[in-house]
């Protein structure tokens, strides 16, 4: 049987490199392993990257095709594309184990060895040599660039305490402590943030990208490490904190530049996917598609706004802390009433500011206010952007040059307002009193019903209270925040409102 047909349970008992060799095992780099696998996963349709999702026809292939060349990779894009993600699956195209020499620190193939440790131990056992095996999870090294990062961290640099331990003189190459590159020989060794690393460290890394060769101060030392480098890096760090040097750009062989979702079901897949919701919460709150699309409608509004910062991004973070956030909103309003179950609200929505303004730059950086006012536009902007796609268009609707019998469904509720009718929507209310509210509004109840007739009991006060929030974005009827909820009256009465009206001689 040959060695690649061997199950986990046959290699596991090989214990000797005499045993290994009558296996009929043979060397492969890393770089050809990962193709060789990555072939094969093709050829059965496998998933590759699994739960990675809007890059099916861009990044994936690109990332496949890199692997298919033996290229090492710098995923290039904004915070949370799924950078680090993606590295991290690489390790899904590795052998499950492979052997090393028992007792190395740099994961000597026991066919190849590299430290003068594994060199010695063969030299004095021979087919004896005794070998362990490493699981893929265990060749994959992470590093995240900061300025304090030095050459010893990541090459190596010779260890005082070692030398004295072994008596042995600096000249030595066993006094070398090794760094975490060449420890994750045969392994994937992965360095965030690459433009945060200090130059003169970017510089250390040409070597063994190149040639696989490392330097250790004076030391005569020629290391051929068998390493697949992938590198991240964000497109502001270019410019705001630092770059890559020129050398070691262009000894990255494959850059691939990541991107945002590009539909809203692509981002409610990621969200919903990654999102931390307990099980008690699922059986507490029960949610809807129009909601979600609500949370995913905020980033994408956010992306395009000009009190944003584009160059800084919108991570796909903000929207899962921003569902995460929700949820919790209905459940404390639900905790709080005394309730076994509840339906999430338009008014849950309150509960997203805190995750938006935690992830959002703005373009101006102002009074603590900023961020909280710049959050509540968003979300007042992706709730007119959904009402469209539910409801008749408020603005088509007050270009009329007036009113036509059965033109504007919207005049029942209008005039209820007009008739100088207030509405509070309580954050805390509970769904009796958040029910009574709405039923009492003229003209609500018959539109949602005219519309969506399928639509009954939570489901259909949820639409009740959308349609408030998409007539006063539409500023049909006014909208304010309060500190325990919100507040819902005729337009124009809100434009004489003397309570927010300041005089000059009042301080």
């Amino acid at each position: 049987m040959s060695y690649r047909n061997l199950s986990a349970t046959q290699l596991l008992a090989i214990k000797t490199l005499g045993e290994l060799k009558n296996a009929g095992y043979q060397v492969k780099s890393i770089k050809q392993e990962l193709r060789d696998n990555l072939i094969q996963k093709i050829k059965n349709k496998e998933k590759v990257f699994d739960g990675i999702w809007g890059y099916e026809d861009t990044v994936i292939p690109d990332i496949e095709r890199a692997i298919l060349s033996q290229h090492h990779i710098n995923l290039l894009g904004l915070r949370g594309q799924a950078k680090t993600r993606i590295a991290r699956l690489m390790v899904n195209l590795l052998d499950e184990y492979v052997p090393v020499v028992e007792g190395s620190e740099l994961n000597d193939d026991p066919l190849q060895p590299l430290s003068r440790y594994a060199k010695d131990l063969i030299t004095e056992k021979g087919d004896a040599t005794p070998i362990s095996w490493l699981h893929r999870d265990d060749r994959y090294t992470e590093k995240l660039a900061t300025p304090d990062v030095s050459v010893a961290d990541l090459i190596g640099d010779a260890d005082p305490i070692k030398a004295a331990t072994l008596k042995l003189p600096y000249s030595d190459e066993r006094v070398i402590h090794f760094g975490l590159i060449p420890r994750s020989h045969r392994g994937i060794f992965v360095i965030n943030e690459l433009p945060d690393l200090q130059a003169r460290i970017q510089v250390s890394l040409f070597n063994i990208l190149q040639e696989g060769d490392i330097q250790i101060r004076g030391f005569k030392l020629r290391l051929p490490l068998d390493i697949q480098f992938v590198f991240t890096a964000n497109p502001e760090d270019y410019t705001n904190r630092g770059s890559i040097v020129t050398p070691l750009k262009d000894r990255i062989d494959s850059q691939i530049v990541t991107h945002y979702p590009k539909t809203l079901e692509i981002g409610k897949r990621i969200t919903l996917q990654e999102a931390n919701i307990k099980p008690e919460q699922e059986e507490l709150v029960t949610t809807n598609a129009l909601i979600e699309d609500l949370i995913e409608q905020i980033a994408f509004e956010a992306r395009q706004s000009e009190y944003v910062d584009a160059k800084s991004g919108v991570s796909a973070r903000m929207t899962i802390s921003a569902y995460e956030n929700l949820i919790s909103a209905a459940e404390r309003r639900a905790l709080l009433c005394g309730e076994e179950k509840t339906y999430v609200r338009v008014a849950d929505l309150v509960g997203v500011i805190p995750a938006v303004c935690g992830k959002v730059e703005l373009v101006y950086e102002g009074e603590v206010e900023g961020p909280v006012i710049v959050a509540q536009n968003l979300v007042g902007k992706a709730i007119r952007a959904q009402f469209l796609n539910f409801f008749p268009d408020p603005e088509k609707i007050k270009k009329l040059a007036k009113d036509k019998a059965g033109k504007n469904p919207y005049k029942p509720i209008i005039d209820w307002f007009m008739d100088g009718n207030i509405i509070d929507i309580f954050n805390d209310s509970s769904d009796a009193d958040y029910s009574s509210r709405l039923r009492t509004i003229d003209g609500l109840d018959e539109l949602v019903e005219k519309i969506y007739p399928t639509f009954e009991g939570r489901e259909k006060l949820f639409m009740m209270e959308f349609v408030l929030h998409g007539l006063s974005e539409f500023s049909m009827i006014s909208k304010k925040t309060l500190d325990q909820g919100l507040q819902f009256k005729d337009l124009t009465d809100s434009l004489f409102d003397l309570d927010n009206f300041k005089f000059e001689d009042e301080e």
